[in-house]
């Protein structure tokens, strides 16, 4: 089977698309599975933390499906989402549009530059739940507001949350965040235990200045990531229910892949969060694939332009890390 695919990122979080539009493409769900421990191993000619498969909706512009590189099926993806929505915008010759995810058909829409040529785009994220059953966390209460969990740690506060792929939320300073207690944590909830069934986001967030945070994230099914965009938008709603930022105005978050900014909105207590930033192609391939076999090659690759420009971006953004502390 020959595949044409596109390797693309948001803020470093890497992904290979897939479209099944206008492509005849058709997997079974073990196929896809197959396909992302197989072509998003970092080993290989290609290497990614996800495959974004794009499909047809009847209820939106496009539908969005995410696999993991372990194989497994997250219910979103924010960074992956800005991909998806530059491919089915820029094929349909829209400005907006909604993409169908596996809980919310999300509207999402092209921006102004959030950096000089870096093509950008913004994804709504949402819905928003604190409830502990929809991650599920398994504590003998409703929610998790900035609260310890003795079972994790006898010093961190944490805030549990759904929007909607699980996230556990620390607000740290730079000793802890350099200190590998999120490695230990992280591996402790993704790994067979009683709190996390089904495991979880984690994310550790410095507080920068007004209106800029860094967030640090250990994704489940993937590990340490460049940078997680619905965990970027879950902490940035952290930060504004702690009162370090405030909804309705933008919060410059950056990760070890660049920057992105994040809106919190609030009506009558319910949440959603405008993640904005680069919608980067990195280059297209030509993928033979045999999946009995589990093996592929690269017929073909060709390079884009566009990263170039976005490492100006990352650039900027570790000097003001660096300069930061971190």
């Amino acid at each position: 089977m020959q595949i044409d695919l596109i390797k693309g990122h948001g803020s470093g979080n890497d992904f290979l698309l897939i479209d099944e539009i206008t492509n005849a493409y058709s997997f079974s769900e073990g196929e896809r599975a197959k396909l992302a421990t197989l072509l998003c191993d970092r080993d290989s000619d290609l290497g990614a933390d996800g495959i974004l498969f794009i499909m047809n909706s009847d209820q939106a512009d496009g539908k969005m499906r995410v696999f993991n590189s372990d194989g497994s099926e997250a219910s979103m993806c924010g960074n992956g989402l800005r991909l998806v929505a530059r491919y089915v915008c820029e094929m349909k010759g829209l400005n907006e549009a909604t993409i169908e995810t596996m809980k919310a058909n999300l509207k999402v829409s092209e921006q102004k530059d959030i950096y000089p040529d870096v093509i950008t785009y913004q994804v709504e994220i949402s819905p928003v739940s604190f409830l502990l059953e929809d991650l599920p966390l398994k504590l003998n209460q409703a929610n998790l507001l900035n609260e310890k969990i003795s079972e994790l740690s006898q010093e961190l506060t944490f805030t549990a949350l759904a929007v909607p792929n699980p996230h556990l939320i620390s607000i740290v300073n730079t000793e802890q965040l350099q200190s590998g207690v999120q490695k230990v944590i992280s591996e402790k909830v993704n790994n067979p235990n009683e709190l996390f069934p089904d495991g979880v986001n984690v994310s550790f967030v410095k507080n920068l200045a007004e209106g800029s945070i860094y967030v640090n994230t250990y994704e489940r099914g993937v590990g340490f990531t460049n940078a997680c965009g619905t965990a970027m938008s879950a902490s940035s709603l952290v930060t504004c229910l702690q009162e370090l930022n405030n909804v309705e105005e933008i919060v410059n978050v950056y990760n070890n892949g660049g920057r992105v900014q994040c809106v919190v909105h609030e009506d009558d207590e319910n949440y959603s969060i405008d993640l904005i930033g680069n919608a980067t192609y990195m280059y297209q391939a030509y993928v033979d694939v045999d999946l009995e076999s589990e093996t592929f090659s690269v017929s073909s690759k060709e390079e884009f332009t566009e990263q170039s420009t976005y490492e100006k971006l990352q650039a900027d953004a570790q000097d003001f890390l660096k300069k930061a502390g971190l």
